[in-house]
């Protein structure tokens, strides 16, 4: 009796399933197309988070530079995350 009940319950379930499928597939074409602003937001916020990142390391690499060098001109800071060549047009290359 409750398998019965279980497969009828099942049967149910999968007939409204496939009426559901149906009437959606023929509301699609004319439904409102996904927003972009939330995946254009974070892209945003990820490229302001590693400018800001790099602003602090960078005024960081300064501080110290001057606690160990006090009165000179601090030198340009070797990229951290890139090991291929790079050209400085206004200064000089910092040594590796």
């Amino acid at each position: 009796m409750a398998s019965r009940y279980l497969w009828r319950k099942y049967a149910d379930y999968v007939y409204t399933k496939w009426e559901k499928t149906i009437l959606w597939d023929m509301v699609d074409p004319y439904r409102r197309p996904k927003s972009f602003t939330p995946l254009v937001s974070i892209y945003v916020v990820a490229f302001y988070t590693g400018v800001v990142g790099s602003a602090i390391t960078e005024q960081l690499y300064k501080e110290k530079y001057w606690e160990d060098h006090p009165g000179e001109a601090v030198p340009l800071m070797k990229p951290k995350f890139y090991g291929g060549p790079w050209r400085v047009y206004r200064g000089e290359v910092p040594m590796p």
